[in-house]
């Protein structure tokens, strides 16, 4: 299966220095945000510019061009070659975060530690700049930033499709997806049936099969309850 990319509303895209995609980059991204099953899971990694022949080597790229077997087969070399910091939020976690934060709020905070955390592990060393990929204008995301105790705000650019402009949010995708993929793996064996990526019409008809087997309590541990996917599945099981 091919993995695809949700959709992001457009965004300007801020402008990139000269030769940006040959320097040493922290890059971030994020992957679950779209799917009403599963982890949210955010991921920085560190790319100096001498590591960036090895990414290329083992096949880093643009994660849409990647099959899910090959981004998995990918994320182990990925983290012996580079320092990453991954941030996994359950779904129960995020419904209790939800209320208080809006979706984009808790991005920001998401991508704002990972990347905090990972700039302490590689301290003294300081990259070149930092490339999010782009989920709201930097005008917003710097807004929300000011709500953080730790907030990093120099070094900081943005770029919608991030993985083309830089090997570093490239391999950040690859491992975000990975990790994904295992806790949704994790999930179904769990729960005793295939909980499917994505917001469509399945994940409404196994969202019901859940409400009946143990209400809202038990759909809190597996999905993300503010998506209308929630709103369908309980009309599917008539509750």
């Amino acid at each position: 299966m091919l993995y695809r990319i949700r959709k992001k509303a457009p965004v300007s895209t801020t402008a990139l220095p000269a030769g940006f995609s040959e320097k040493s980059v922290v890059g971030s991204d994020e992957v679950g945000n779209g799917s009403y099953f599963g982890p949210m899971v955010v991921c920085a990694v560190y790319a100096k510019k001498e590591q960036l022949p090895q990414l290329k080597a083992l096949g880093v790229k643009d994660s849409k061009m990647l099959t899910d077997p090959e981004i998995r087969k990918m994320a182990p070399k990925i983290k012996e070659l580079v320092p990453y910091q991954l941030l996994t939020v359950t779904p129960s976690k995020y419904n209790e975060i939800q209320p208080k934060y809006n979706t984009v709020r808790m991005k920001v905070a998401l991508h704002n530690q990972a990347i905090r955390l990972l700039l302490q592990k590689i301290a003294p060393e300081t990259p070149d700049a930092i490339l999010i990929d782009q989920f709201t204008s930097e005008k917003n995301y710097r807004t929300y930033l000011k709500s953080e105790q730790a907030a990093v705000t120099e070094k900081l650019y943005f770029a919608t499709k991030g993985e083309q402009y830089h090997l570093a949010v490239a391999a950040a995708s690859i491992l975000c997806r990975t990790v994904f993929l295992d806790e949704l793996e994790a999930a179904s064996k769990e729960i005793g049936m295939r909980l499917p990526s994505g917001a469509h019409t399945a994940a409404d008809q196994v969202a019901a099969k859940l409400l009946q087997q143990g209400g809202i309590a038990l759909l809190s541990k597996y999905a993300k309850l503010h998506f209308a996917n929630t709103e369908k599945a309980q009309k599917l099981a008539k509750l």
